[in-house]
């Protein structure tokens, strides 16, 4: 007869509540114990969680309830990144106030979140848009103003004309805003900035320390840091009207100089602006570049168009003429915004070339194809034989350019320079819904910031939207303040009306989490006792914007004396997508898969009964309509089930795609599971006494392949936890139970071993069923939460098959037979053998065409 039944709402609200109640979750930071702080990415409030939040907050818990099972102290918070563009979107649209909608939002996404059964500490949550947060985040600003770290100047900026906003360069793809789609322009404006290239080289140098971040990761933020190094060189510009006497190049390809055939500058270049003063053409011109794609990746599909501006320079390699364009391929932000253009070896100056009638002249030939001819198609290799260059010819392209700029350097009219792609952080943004940047603006025109003692600065809650802009700038009362100095004058002043980009907000909320400091933004030993975040989880998307600023200011932060801290994340995780078949009708219009009927073969469109035409697997998105809600999925199933799903379907780091009956599955799953424990409990004992592993003299063989398993499965689930591969750990434990149900309806095993093998289940499972294994584990007799339980401890004694022999070949030939661990994966598997001394004698200086891996036996290199 079944004691209990397995209502999954009543079981997991029953839980959530009392680890709630007794705070199982709070982080001890005077604990004596190793520390371990796990932290997803925290989520923007827009309303209700989604798939992505689901599995993105599922792989945080399941590492930090297991590392909480090993002993660690652990630090798993969670808060809300609550500024943006979208509260004042809704707004305008609904007619509610930015600070409400988001609170709202917060309320419901907050209670989701807890209906997960998350393993978090509620009680250093974070909401950014609180003046509690942001006053702090003034403080920082005004360090680094301090610091000469922050600073104002006009400049060239993304303008998004839709949001009415500044975009930094992250934030504009494919030349559109990141969140209004609108064409981005170029605009001058008067902006806050902070020195993020002041650590450029240091932002590059430590990427080789970040050992367990993702590959794609670092090579994103190597390419967006861009370090090159090349030669600083004057052209001398003939006597002119507008006394221009010379414009500076920066060039990676100082080797080329010989075939130069016309000089470019950028639209915004200073030479650019002065001419346009007087010449309505180039003005003109100009104004044109500034409404198209600021992107480097669409300057290089858009058509390259010019203006000579009829300037001449001098070309200080051979003394020739070479006419000044104003060319709209040049970016003013990359070198000194000119360069020198040889289009035999560059297919934007070959296009531009081309389509302008100018010469081409090849300098470089390719040392394997010598009739290749870079006039009718560009060679960019920077590799080959100089020709047509003078002193240069016979040369390889690295003697070359050493030997020009020695040539040129020596001349006096050039000098080598290491340059980055990397700029400083534009910070301003005219919106409402941010943070109030602390400056003030006096009536003698001078600059000061906000006393520390006046801080924070808060947003108006009367705001009008009706007006375009930026409705701080349109407020009639807010804007005007006072100022006292410190000899004590007051004086008028009007606020900075611009707020921070929402990014300043994600840039330091890991350091407020580990330190809650009311009088501060954190204290300094409190971080030095948690940081760095050993595990940070969140999506690609995010590679260069937030990690890289967070990179920055803990950074600037060191270099203000407020921190001890190199990088702020040990370890990163970026989980793949979560993906679902996509639908449409006949019209071609997305369809729900509610709106579709799969019970017939094709699947129909419910409302018309045609025939829906079924797509590929994409992201889940609301434009797409594919999307499954969480909260229904919970309803139905369970948070166990679905957190169940996500973990064992496919590698965290990998896209997942949904499906009814892979959920359906986990459920059934879960169903059996506990059956299970009903089956066992007559058997049990009323008083389950300690077992001991090593006891087994009389165990017959039946018990003792038991024992062994149990043991085997308690290592490999350990070494998948430690390695992220929660598919395979799930795998195992899903083979221990499917072992144990086949004893149910046989004679009882020893009790203490049923016991054992049931409570190590339990261990096992509980970080990705937490709900579940704390009620069984209750069924079992357990007076302690699982919560709070030790990981069982394996015996490596009866780990005795637990590795295995590969054979390594190379051309199908026996070069080696390794020892392995039987749960190796395959990458890891091959980068063994390759390491091995036999097998890499015989892969010397050649490229192997294709690896054989046939799991658990051999691995073949074919060369």
């Amino acid at each position: 007869m079944l004691h209990h039944q397995f209502n999954h709402q009543q079981i997991e609200k029953k839980w959530q509540e009392i680890w709630q109640k007794q705070q199982v979750f709070c982080f001890q930071p005077q604990k004596n114990a190793p520390k371990y702080y796990v932290l997803e990415m925290f989520p923007y409030p827009s309303g209700k969680i989604h798939m992505g939040h689901l599995r993105n907050y599922t792989i945080g818990d399941v590492v930090a309830r297991h590392k909480k099972q090993l002993g660690f102290n652990v630090l798993h918070p969670m808060g809300f990144d609550a500024f943006g563009l979208p509260a004042e979107n809704a707004a305008l649209e609904y007619g509610l106030h930015p600070k409400n909608w988001t609170l709202q939002n917060i309320e419901i996404m907050r209670q989701e979140l807890q209906n997960i059964g998350l393993a978090l500490d509620w009680q250093r949550e974070i909401i950014t848009c609180l003046p509690t947060y942001y006053k702090h985040e003034q403080e920082i600003f005004l360090k680094f103003l301090e610091h000469g770290l922050a600073y104002q100047k006009e400049s060239l900026v993304n303008w998004d004309p839709i949001d009415n906003t500044v975009l930094a360069n992250e934030q504009v793809i494919d030349g559109k805003g990141w969140r209004s789609g609108a064409v981005v322009e170029k605009k001058k404006l008067k902006q806050w900035f902070l020195k993020v290239s002041d650590f450029a080289c240091d932002l590059l140098q430590e990427l080789s320390n970040l050992t367990g971040w993702d590959e794609r990761v670092l090579s994103m933020q190597e390419k967006w840091l861009g370090k090159s190094t090349g030669l600083l060189l004057n052209f001398e510009i003939k006597q002119n009207s507008h006394h221009i006497k010379q414009v500076k190049v920066y060039t990676t390809r100082s080797e080329t100089i010989f075939g130069a055939s016309f000089i470019g500058i950028s639209p915004h270049h200073q030479i650019a602006e002065e001419l346009a003063k007087n010449n309505p053409e180039i003005a003109k011109f100009i104004t044109t570049c500034n409404l198209s794609s600021t992107s480097e990746q669409d300057l290089e599909k858009q058509e390259k168009i010019g203006i000579n501006t009829g300037l001449v320079a001098i070309n200080p390699a051979n003394q020739q003429e070479l006419p000044v364009f104003i060319a709209n391929f040049i970016l003013l932000e990359y070198g000194e915004g000119a360069i020198f253009a040889c289009p035999a070896h560059d297919e934007r100056d070959f296009e531009f070339a081309t389509k302008y009638h100018l010469p081409i002249k090849q300098v470089v030939q390719n040392t394997f194809c010598e009739n290749l001819q870079a006039t009718t198609l560009p060679y960019c290799q920077s590799e080959g034989t100089l020709i047509n260059s003078g002193f240069l010819d016979g040369l390889n392209c690295q003697e070359a350019k050493q030997k020009i700029n020695q040539h040129f350097v020596k001349l006096g009219i050039a000098c080598e320079k290491t340059n980055y792609r990397l700029r400083d952080w534009g910070i301003s943004r005219q919106r409402y819904w941010g943070c109030p940047i602390p400056i003030l603006y006096l009536s003698d025109g001078s600059v000061v910031p906000v006393p520390s003692n006046q801080l924070p600065v808060e947003l108006p809650e009367d705001i009008d939207f009706s007006k375009p802009g930026n409705p701080l700038a349109n407020h009639p009362t807010w804007k005007y303040t006072s100022y006292t100095s410190p000899c004590g004058k007051t004086s008028p002043a009007i606020r900075e009306t611009d707020t921070f980009d929402t990014f300043f907000e994600s840039s330091w909320y890991f350091l407020r989490f580990a330190s809650l400091t009311p009088d501060k933004p954190f204290d300094s030993q409190e971080i030095s006792q948690t940081l760095p975040v050993d595990q940070y989880i969140g999506g690609v998307e995010h590679a260069v914007l937030h990690l890289l600023y967070a990179r920055f200011f803990v950074k600037a932060l060191k270099k203000c004396g407020y921190l001890n801290l190199t990088e702020p994340f040990l370890n990163l995780l970026t989980q793949g997508m979560v993906c679902h078949a996509t639908y449409k009708n006949q019209q071609g219009k997305w369809l729900h898969p509610k709106q579709v009927d799969f019970s017939s073969t094709p699947p129909l469109e419910i409302a018309t009964k045609q025939p829906a035409i079924v797509g590929r697997s994409e992201k889940m998105s609301k434009s797409k309509k594919n999307v499954v809600e969480p909260a229904e999925i919970i309803e139905q199933y369970g948070a166990d089930t679905a957190r169940l799903f996500m973990m064992s379907d496919s590698p965290v780091s990998r896209d997942l795609d949904w499906s009814n009956a892979g959920i359906e599955g986990c459920f059934r799953y879960l169903t059996r599971l506990f059956k299970l424990y009903q089956g066992f409990l007559p058997h049990l004992p009323a008083q389950i006494t300690y077992f001991d592993s090593t006891n087994n003299q009389n165990f017959n063989s039946t018990q003792q392949e038991l024992l062994e398993l149990i043991h085997k499965t308690i290592y490999a689930v350990k070494l998948q936890y430690s390695k992220m591969l929660f598919n395979s750990a799930i795998a195992k434990i899903r083979e221990l139970s499917n072992h144990l149900e086949k004893f149910v309806v046989q004679s009882p095993l020893d009790a203490n071993l049923m016991a054992f093998a049931l409570e190590s289940l339990l261990i096992l499972l509980n970080p990705v069923t937490p709900h579940l294994t704390e009620e069984l584990w209750q069924i079992l007799g357990k007076t302690n939460l699982l919560a709070k339980q030790s990981f069982v401890i394996f015996d490596e004694n009866l780990l005795q098959n637990n590795t295995i022999k590969i054979a390594v070949q190379v051309n199908s030939k026996l070069r080696a037979v390794l020892d392995v661990d039987a749960e190796i994966t395959n990458q890891e598997l091959e980068k063994l053998c390759l390491a091995n001394i036999n097998v890499a004698k015989f892969l010397t200086n050649s490229n192997i065409k294709k690896t054989i891996i046939v799991p658990k036996k051999l691995v073949n290199f074919l060369i």
